[in-house]
């Protein structure tokens, strides 16, 4: 990891929870664009995993680019990882490509920690995820691990979550159904066609959306029959949010996990 000063420097605290930045090696010039935030924070979260937890890992792995940068640095720890529970087929092939084991979730119980990205999130950690459409394994990971660090690059933290249209997945025959039940909320669904989630069902995004009260709109929305999962990560949020930023990784935690 480019971190050249171990120091964490206060940045702000919010709601009770703890804003810090890790000075790392800034990121200058062309090198400042999205992907090497996710490498930088990447490698941000391996650090954090290799050095609070033991060995033995049982890990649980998202979805999507931002979680296949964390995987990419995971030979580094490879002889401490005992397994892996991957969200998706996407991600358990490329565990696999770089030899790394695993393992269904009901093979090897509660998990360490969970790294996973996400496409919105607040300072109070709730998250907005889907986008990859691995939503519903993604939750029961992160609902089956002890510590769930989530982590992107900093244009992803919002003060309000629904700017990015939230994923809720449904059984095929509910489509519609749910479109309407999803309307009375206020918000606009569109289906996206040409998308099966790795469980066989479909992908209805819906626009529009300004999600206040993260938990009770996942749990409304949960409550609607023909609905698997939502992309509201309220009841189950991050414990910890590292962000990328041209001057840093920063972190958002509860101040008892600072």
């Amino acid at each position: 990891m480019n971190i050249d000063l171990a120091v964490w420097i206060p940045a702000g605290r919010s709601r009770g929870y703890t804003r810090l930045l890790v000075i790392t090696k800034p990121l200058l010039g062309a090198r400042v664009d999205q992907q090497a935030l996710k490498e930088q924070v990447a490698e941000a979260a391996l650090e954090r995993v290799a050095a609070r937890h033991n060995d033995r890992l049982l890990l649980g792995i998202g979805t999507g680019t931002t979680a296949e940068c964390f995987i990419r640095t995971l030979p580094a720890i490879r002889s401490r990882i005992e397994a892996t529970v991957a969200s998706s087929e996407r991600s358990a092939a490329l565990l696999e490509e770089l030899g790394l084991p695993v393992m269904d979730l009901n093979s090897v119980g509660p998990l360490d920690v969970y790294v996973d990205g996400a496409d919105e999130a607040n300072e109070q950690l709730a998250l907005i995820k889907g986008g990859g459409a691995a939503l519903t394994r993604e939750k029961i990971v992160a609902a089956a691990s002890e510590e769930f660090i989530c982590i992107a690059d900093a244009s992803k933290l919002v003060h309000v979550l629904g700017d990015f249209p939230l994923p809720v997945e449904v059984i095929p025959m509910a489509r519609s159904h749910v479109a309407r039940a999803l309307a009375q909320l206020g918000g606009q669904p569109v289906w996206r066609e040409q998308t099966i989630t790795d469980n066989g069902n479909l992908i209805l995004d819906v626009h529009g959306l300004h999600i206040s009260d993260p938990l009770e709109i996942e749990t409304r929305i949960n409550q609607m029959a023909g609905v698997v999962c939502n992309g509201l990560f309220a009841n189950r949020p991050a414990d910890v949010l590292l962000l990328g930023t041209p001057a840093g990784v920063e972190v958002v935690c509860g101040s008892t996990l600072s």
